[in-house]
């Protein structure tokens, strides 16, 4: 079976995407647009991209090089490449991305984001609306990104784990199977449909993980420059309390919905194969997760400037609508407000740029079945 895909990005999750899939047998075209392709100019440099076997003492995963069949700045030609585009990039990133690889998409592409942060519903609205409503493409959410890993040098990657699974689901969620069908044999990790893309955002690990820890950290993660262990050393048995008060009103807005919604600690004990009785014991132990010193630095970080304001900002306006409580959700967006002088309840993903507003949960579960 000839396997091609197209990469679109050039960070972290967009070259261990290359790699990996590389290594599983796939053709990959990676995508680097101009101003963010230096990491494209240094695989060109050294002919391969390499998983490094050891780093700062640590043992890593997957170790060795891959020759990427494709490097290319052309959006176009990367576009026209393969039928499965997948989109390993930040959810802000999405939106200018689309907007230029829309004139050249074409029926029966499938376009993957990981992390989707409910960007598929973002994506198909700007579809409609600037007119290519008749391109029939599938877009695929999936809650994250299969791996835990850092560039560490010029055309070298520290991938510290992967997930035994990852969850996915498309819009129409009636074509989750087929889309699971068509991209597994490129992924190295069995893919698992979910109930629809509402339960893609509402399942993203990263909605506990990272916007609230960081938050009540900020002063030491700025003061001490991040040199932590991020999990280990921000997660205190207090800040675990408020995290566990933050999930009940995720568990709350999903139950509302329909939705069947695994706790945080379900989850991470199944994509990590753990058996930890706390999501405290999680934070705590993980050896994927602790394997490095890597935290924030800032505010500007991603786990506030994403994770807040693509994972938060959706569970308060879903809350509004469906009359659950969001204390913990309504108080850490405000603090992050303040910190980064913004307003993520307008700049965030709201339900208006979903495609969502106006609706009640029923409609928005019909729209997205």
């Amino acid at each position: 079976m000839n396997k091609k895909v197209t990469i679109i990005g050039s960070g972290n999750a967009a070259l261990t995407a290359a790699y990996h899939f590389t290594l599983n047998g796939a053709d990959v075209c990676l995508y680097g647009a101009k101003g963010f392709d230096q990491p494209l100019t240094d695989i060109e440099e050294k002919g391969a991209l390499e998983a490094l076997a050891e780093f700062n003492g640590v043992t890593l995963a997957y170790p060795g090089k891959q020759k990427i069949a494709k490097i290319t700045r052309d959006l176009q030609e990367a576009v026209a490449y393969s039928d499965i585009l997948i989109l390993p990039v930040p959810a802000f990133a999405q939106e200018p991305l689309f907007n230029e690889m829309l004139p050249y998409l074409r029926d029966g592409q499938i376009l993957m984001l990981m992390p989707g942060n409910y960007g598929s519903l973002v994506l198909n609205k700007i579809k409609k609306e600037r007119g290519y409503k008749d391109v029939d493409i599938t877009f695929v959410d999936a809650i994250s990104i299969p791996w835990a890993t850092r560039i560490c040098g010029p055309a070298e990657l520290a991938i510290l784990g992967m997930k035994e699974f990852l969850p996915v689901a498309a819009l129409p969620a009636s074509r989750t199977q087929a889309a699971i069908e068509r991209l597994q044999p490129i992924f190295p990790l069995p893919l698992e449909p979910l109930q629809n893309v509402i339960a893609a955002g509402l399942e993203n690990i990263n909605y506990g993980g990272h916007p609230l820890l960081t938050t009540l950290n900020m002063g030491l993660l700025e003061n001490f420059d991040g040199k932590f262990n991020y999990y280990k050393d921000c997660c205190s048995t207090a800040t675990a309390r408020a995290a566990a008060k933050m999930e009940e009103e995720r568990q709350a807005i999903g139950k509302a919905l329909g939705l069947n919604l695994r706790t945080e600690l379900e989850m991470m004990n199944a994509l990590y194969n753990m058996d930890c009785k706390t999501v405290y014991e999680v934070n705590r132990t993980s050896e994927t997760h602790g394997k490095l010193n890597s935290a924030p630095n800032s505010s500007q970080a991603r786990y506030i400037t994403e994770d807040a304001a693509y994972l938060l900002v959706p569970c308060y306006y879903f809350g509004k609508l469906l009359g659950t409580d969001t204390t913990i959700i309504t108080s850490c967006l405000n603090i992050d407000n303040a910190y980064n002088d913004t307003n993520y309840f307008e700049t965030g993903r709201t339900l208006e740029k979903m495609g969502l507003d106006g609706m009640s949960a029923k409609e928005m579960m019909d729209f997205v079945a």
